[in-house]
């Protein structure tokens, strides 16, 4: 049977677990130069509704590295550009292709895909979710912590798609994660029930940052303004000023603590050079481990087994 991956709650806390390891050793045998292909012969496709950087290299040359073949299908070469539904492309595509990682607005769009298609589907990201940068996420910090329950992590800024993913993934790893946003940009309710049906739940809101991110051992934070707000840009600029993650804000924090962003960074808006640029900062090698995780995602809803 097939499985998707299209967000963080589709897994257990024992295969997050187990694709941390194994995401490890992915990691090790590439440092090592040795060769290693599970997914020879499979293909992945590939298709962008929006723009990307990260998602598309870390997918692309993943699945190459994999012994795989990726195929990169923006919407002006589908016919989805001239109205072809998003079923029929997903029983097309499922003819021919081992897997689908799809990028949209719509998350609804990518369960639809999923439904109809009779291979795994990715979700590279909607306005809802990214559960690919959440869990690659997790899986940097459990390789510094090891024990996520004792770590407290703050997200500062805009409740979006990768705060969303965070929260799902902090329910089910028992993350203690505390966010901190402006009022006028509300979480979404569904996501926090569904959060919060589990028993692992730990989710605090506090509207002021700088008590937010006392004792932090992480401070997480994003872009102001996602791919579909551009529109609101100036508003936001205003509304989310005190919730920038400068140097004032991270002496409140603890002495070693993390600093994260998922990338790409508005400089001297939600972020600033010095921090960014910081010795606590690990936004790099959160970038990096894009590659690791994803791989050993790609290996499992593929249907191989790594060692």
């Amino acid at each position: 049977m097939k499985k998707d991956f299209l967000s963080i709650k589709d897994l257990t806390r024992d295969e997050i677990f187990n694709l941390f390891e194994e995401a490890n050793y992915l990691r090790k045998l590439l440092k090592e130069g040795k060769s290693f292909y599970p997914l020879k012969g499979k293909t992945l496709g590939m298709i962008f509704r929006k723009p990307s950087t990260r998602t598309r290299l870390s997918f692309e040359v993943g699945m190459y590295q994999l012994g795989g073949h990726p195929i990169f299908l923006s919407l002006p070469q589908l016919q989805l550009k001239r109205g072809e539904t998003i079923e029929d492309t997903a029983k097309v595509l499922s003819l021919y292709i081992d897997a689908i990682m799809i990028r949209t607005f719509d998350h609804q769009e990518v369960i639809r895909f999923a439904k109809a298609a009779t291979i795994p589907v990715i979700n590279g990201l909607t306005d809802l979710l990214h559960p690919c940068q959440a869990l690659s996420d997790y899986y940097t910090i459990w390789r510094k912590k090891k024990n996520l329950k004792k770590i407290k992590w703050v997200y500062v800024g805009d409740v979006n798609n990768v705060c969303n993913s965070l929260i799902l993934g902090a329910s089910i790893l028992g993350v203690n994660l505390f966010i901190s946003h402006p009022p006028e940009y509300k979480p979404n309710e569904e996501i926090i029930s569904q959060a919060r049906e589990s028993k692992e739940a730990k989710i605090t809101f506090v509207k002021d940052p700088l008590e937010a991110v006392k004792e932090a051992d992480i401070i997480y934070t994003d872009v102001w303004t996602s791919m579909g707000k551009e529109k609101e840009e100036k508003d936001r600029r205003s509304i989310f000023k005190d919730y920038q993650v400068n140097l004032n804000l991270v002496k409140k924090a603890k002495e070693d603590v993390i600093i994260m962003h998922c990338l790409p960074a508005h400089r001297g808006e939600e972020i600033t050079d010095e921090v960014i640029d910081g010795k606590k900062s690990i936004v790099f090698e959160q970038a990096e481990n894009r590659l690791h995780l994803q791989k050993a995602l790609l290996v499992k809803l593929l249907g191989s087994k790594i060692s």
